[in-house]
This record gives C-alpha cells, structure tokens and sequence, in this order.
C-alpha cells in the first residue's frame, strides 16, 4: 500500500510545509506540519485569526480491499490568556462523497501546554471508499483562536508539540470487498 500526495492547499500549510508518510505497518499515515499556527490579539495580523490546511491523498490499496478513516490523532501547542479559545476542527472524505462531517475540538485559556485530540469512528459509523474505485481521499485541518476579552495578549493554537513532534496520525480501517 503506498500513499501519493496529490495537492497540499491552505493558509496553514505553504508550500514545502507539511509532508505525508505511511505507517511502517500499513495502518494509516502521519502527516507534518512545521509552520501550522493561528493567532488572535496582541501583534496577529487579523487574518491569522484561522488557519486551514487540505490534504488530497490518493491511496493505493491492494486489490479487494477498501478503507475507513477509523481514527486520527492531532498534537500541538497552544498558549491562551484567560478568556480565549482555541478550536481545532477536522474532516474526512472521499472525493465526489457526500459524507462531509466535521469533528470540533476546543481548548479554553487559560492555558499553556501540549494539547490532543482524537476523532474516533464507532465501527458502526465508518464510511468506507468505494470497492473496485480509486478515489481521493481529503484529509481537511482547521485551526481558529477567539481572543475574547483577551485581546492584549497574542493567543495562539499550533499542530507542533515540539520539534519533531508535529502531526496528524490518521488510522485506517480494512475491509474486504
């Protein structure tokens, strides 16, 4: 099974600054980020406010089996005065599906830290690729920061825990057609 990457596209994902790797198993990818931020109040430009990235991905299967996105994990910084939030919202679809949820997660300041989050799909509610059909599949990253009141401080929500550690795991569900 190999992933090839077919367009990068977003405000938080400039060219050269997020990449995409397979799980030595077979189980999912890992996508990086190095430059991935949104900011709010203080010095932040006002359209730093959220920051998206998308990631068209063309999985090659093994022919018989299709997949689910089944989990994704997502780690990063953020750093908010009281009063702030920060929201990380993700989604998953196959090109031409009508399938389009999203998963919101929040972060309340104050806080200064590392942060995860896990979008996990009941069995019951996968939604598998097409047997038989290649199809892309989109992986979409929202990162916004609300100052509320806090607007004199710079707030901000990154996917970069540290150096090295940047990332969305996404995990794959098999099924045999």
């Amino acid at each position: 099974m190999t992933v090839s990457v077919q367009t990068v596209n977003g405000s938080g994902c400039p060219a050269g600054t997020a990449a995409v790797t397979m799980q030595p198993d077979n189980t999912g990818f890992r996508i990086t980020y190095s430059d991935f931020i949104a900011r709010a109040g203080g010095s932040a430009s006002p359209v730093d406010f959220r920051k998206n990235c998308q990631v068209n991905l063309l999985v090659h299967i093994p022919q018989g089996f299709t997949f689910a996105v089944a989990r994704a994990d997502y780690q990063g910084r953020a750093r908010l005065a009281d009063g702030a939030t920060a929201l990380e919202r993700s989604n998953y679809y196959y090109q031409s599906s009508p399938d389009n949820n999203y998963a919101d997660h929040y972060v309340y300041g104050a806080y200064s830290g590392t942060w995860h989050t896990v979008d996990a799909t009941p069995v019951t509610e996968l939604v598998y690729g097409p047997c038989g059909e290649t199809r892309s599949l989109n992986v979409n990253t929202e990162l916004r920061v609300d100052p509320g009141g806090a607007t004199g401080a710079t707030n901000w929500i990154s996917l970069r825990a540290s150096e090295g550690d940047v990332y969305t795991a996404v995990q794959f569900s098999w099924l045999q057609c």
